[in-house]
């Protein structure tokens, strides 16, 4: 079951706001570009195209390597940390016979078990990043609210401004503009001011952690996992601690060698979305979209 990450009612300028961020928003071109290689995606000039003409725009996006560049084997793998719903559960109206552990934008963030202690572990183990569908004011407060100091270790923190904007809505919440999170977006960037190179990250060695499937449709298959998310009524959870689903699971991927392969070959959490998901026509025709308004 897939779980919707912001909160269920947002207030109309905010929407609005939100709205019109994404319908000026620069579509990415999902192009495929390696050196001395090269894949061209077919744009799709009818929305009405046969489906298995609509699902080819899919298979080249995800089956496709974005980067065979050389990887610096001194890195640590990245990790890239979703917020709500991993590390947090983050409600819009907050129960009033359960006090928040902090009061952000309206909204009551319930801090998740062992959130710190797995902070550190992750740390220790990985390049860590954090990349949220929020807002950028938002992203800012609960970073130092559930990291602290330790904020400033994160290789990036991202916010809804890096994601690949969409004019649908998610099917959770029809207030909230569907967007996914390209990887690609990381491993592609040239950009002197941050502390990776073009090259250093590319599919063998970065996951994604978010509890939304849908984010990483545009992404190669196997670079993310999508763990259940959690829900402050959890008082028994124990996914983040010691001997934990998550923490066993990112032990074991910190010491393989290729991350796609590990990902492939041990399951996780959510399934990712296939053609065998009820709402799959839905999401092929968001995809096809892009192609459309390129």
């Amino acid at each position: 079951m897939e779980n919707d990450k912001e909160p269920e009612n947002i207030p109309p300028n905010e929407l609005q706001e939100d709205s019109t961020m994404y319908q000026m928003n620069k579509i990415s071109t999902l192009s495929l570009s390696d050196e001395g290689n090269s894949a061209e995606i077919v744009v799709l000039s009818e929305v009405d195209e046969a489906k298995h003409d609509k699902e080819d725009n899919f298979s080249k996006i995800s089956h496709s390597s974005v980067s065979r560049a050389p990887v610096n084997h001194l890195r640590k793998k990245l990790l890239i940390l979703d917020l709500n719903g991993l590390l947090a559960d983050i409600v819009s109206r907050p129960p009033k016979d359960r006090k928040a552990d902090k009061k952000i934008a309206n909204c009551g963030v319930f801090l998740r078990p062992f959130c710190l202690d797995f902070l550190w572990f992750c740390f220790e183990r990985f390049e860590v990043a954090v990349w949220s569908s929020r807002k950028e004011k938002n992203v800012g407060k609960m970073v130092d609210f559930l990291m602290g100091d330790l904020k400033h270790k994160l290789l990036f923190c991202w916010d809804l401004s890096h994601c690949t904007g969409t004019t649908y809505r998610t099917l959770e919440n029809k207030h909230k503009v569907l967007v996914f999170k390209e990887l690609r977006t990381i491993w592609e960037k040239d950009d002197p001011n941050v502390s990776w190179k073009r090259g250093d990250y590319n599919e063998s060695n970065t996951l994604l952690v978010d509890d939304s499937p849908y984010k990483g449709l545009l992404n190669p298959l196997h670079t993310a996992i999508y763990p259940y998310s959690y829900h402050f009524q959890d008082t028994s959870d124990h996914s983040l601690g010691p001997g934990g689903d998550l923490s066993v699971y990112l032990e074991g991927l910190a010491k393989a060698e290729n991350v796609q392969k590990f990902v492939e070959q041990h399951p996780f959490g959510q399934r990712t979305l296939t053609e065998e998901n009820a709402s799959w026509d839905f999401y092929i025709e968001v995809i096809n979209s892009l192609f459309i308004l390129m």
